[in-house]
């Protein structure tokens, strides 16, 4: 079979690989689709290293139909269509007794520990089997829909940490596919305005598309003012930020809402630091948070909204690569110029 491997930080190529033997506990799952992550972007580039393996097949957003069951697992059987929740937590560390299986101390995922999705054929261990990890979806859910319902669920996560509910006025700063799946579910949250804050032209128009209220160019366009115009002088209610640039991090703190709160949903580049004028957090009682990964239950949620038809992710994915296209796959995703960019076999 065809897989991309990861040998290295900037040492990936299209390679054939022996298609995996299931055991007796285990399933294979051919792979449909499989979705560029941002996060897949920095292992390849070697900006992230912790957990990676090498050599390895990276890749956790997917979906595709079950294509072996080992002879001691039930429930399941060839031609299920199925996505897969790649993290799968211990259940026992402080963190899952703590109700936060989603920063589980020893969590193991698909696509780190287990070979994930940048193949034909992925095998399913037994332990997300086990974990209830495995989804079955209906037929009229297309395979690009079911591969972003991970994605999806992450921003469900940050959804509820962020706290987003009827009447508030929301900015999401960046519309990539992340913002644009942000944009939606403060929307269907109950959101009065989405404003959406993105200086690339192709995303603006996309946000405008899926519902935004307001689209600006902070390039261009004084954001500082158009969020005080549209919210008489108050500042947001609830402000997401869905680009991981540091150097945003303080401006972005001063559109907020006295009371307000900032999610820090997007992993930052390099350290992650950045200098922020403290008093804007104190003087104004602003809650800052973060939002990592997501619990089965907000995956469950997410997988339920897309069977629904309540969200949108077809229009997110914008081209699609052959496995052993996928250096032409990674050069746009560095590129920006696509949304979510997916393989397929």
């Amino acid at each position: 079979m065809r897989a991309v491997v990861l040998n290295g930080p900037n040492d990936f190529a299209p390679t054939d690989l022996p298609k995996p033997a299931i055991g007796e506990n285990e399933m294979l799952m051919e792979m449909k689709k499989a979705a560029v992550c941002g996060t897949d972007m920095r292992i390849l580039t070697g900006a992230k290293t912790k957990g990676v393996r090498y050599p390895s097949v990276i890749g956790h957003e997917m979906c595709g139909v079950i294509s072996e069951v080992g002879k001691n697992v039930a429930g399941f059987q060839a031609g299920d269509k199925v996505s897969i929740a790649n993290v799968i937590p211990c259940g026992s560390c402080p963190a899952c007794l703590e109700g936060r299986e989603n920063a589980c101390m020893n969590r193991k995922a698909i696509g780190y520990e287990f070979n994930g999705g940048f193949e034909e054929y992925v095998l399913i261990p037994e332990i997300a089997i086990k974990s209830g990890n495995v989804i079955k979806l209906p037929e009229h859910v297309s395979f690009t829909a079911g591969a972003l319902i991970e994605p999806l669920a992450c921003c469900i996560r940050g959804l509820k940490n962020a706290g987003t509910g009827f009447n508030d006025t929301v900015l999401i700063v960046g519309a990539g596919p992340i913002g644009l799946m942000h944009m939606q579910l403060s929307r269907i949250a109950g959101a009065k305005q989405v404003i959406v804050s993105e200086p690339n032209g192709m995303r603006r128009q996309a946000a405008v598309e899926l519902g935004a209220d307001k689209v600006v160019d902070p390039v261009s366009e004084d954001l500082e003012q158009i969020v005080k115009d549209a919210t008489n002088d108050m500042g947001a209610d609830v402000i997401v930020m869905a680009i991981g640039v540091p150097s945003l991090v303080n401006s972005t703190l001063k559109l907020c809402k006295k009371g307000g709160t900032v999610n820090l949903f997007a992993g930052f580049a390099g350290t992650g630091e950045c200098s922020i004028e403290v008093n804007t957090i104190h003087y104004n009682e602003i809650n800052v948070n973060g939002s990592t990964a997501y619990k089965r239950a907000d995956y469950l949620e997410a997988a339920d909204m897309v069977i629904g038809g309540k969200i949108n992710l077809d229009k997110i994915a914008t081209h699609t690569f052959k496995i052993d296209e996928f250096q032409e796959a990674y050069e746009l995703c560095r590129s920006g110029k696509g949304l979510k960019v997916m393989i397929e076999p």
